[in-house]
């Protein structure tokens, strides 16, 4: 498995399990010298065009949100654009658009709660620090996840279920 990342971020990415790491500062992952199988793009804002380029003549693309936009769809633009342009390619562009519910959820929870589903998170903060989570978030610095908790004293019920769980 590869993964593609700015160039602080490159030890993060392989601790998380990729066996190879693209620095997309220095290389570019669609320069046609490796083909892959499957593209999990994440919130990026490459073109369908350029993505399909790192995909073998028969290779899935699955799209994930996305940055910016431009367009009057904004960032559903490539999630729109994917399925339309799939039937007249040999590869299939698809878009995965999150349905959360809660037998999901219960399996996530069930995975977490056996070791073998582990978040990154980077940083936590509290609800009141909020505008600082998002500026940090914003200068784009954050390795993992950015988590604002709730005061239980406020709170009570808001997070209840890790201090069942213990955490």
């Amino acid at each position: 498995m590869a993964g593609v990342c700015s160039t602080p971020k490159v030890d993060f990415v392989r601790s998380l399990g990729a066996d190879h790491v693209i620095d997309y500062r220095r290389d570019d992952v669609a320069d046609g010298k490796s083909r892959y199988d499957v593209v999990l793009d994440i919130g990026g804002s490459s073109s369908l065009a350029r993505l399909r380029r790192a995909l073998t003549p028969r290779g899935t693309l699955v799209v994930v949100g996305g940055e910016g936009g431009g367009h009057w769809v904004g960032t559903t633009y490539r999630s729109l654009q994917a399925p339309l342009l799939s039937p007249f390619v040999g590869q299939k562009l698809r878009p995965l658009m999150p349905n959360e519910n809660h037998q999901d959820m219960s399996v996530l929870t069930q995975l977490i709660d056996a070791g073998k589903l582990m978040p990154a998170i980077d940083r936590t903060y509290p609800l009141a620090e909020a505008p600082k989570a998002i500026r940090y978030l914003e200068e784009g610095h954050a390795r993992g996840k950015v988590v604002i908790t709730l005061d239980p004293a406020r709170y009570p019920h808001g997070q209840a279920h890790l201090h069942r769980r213990g955490r």
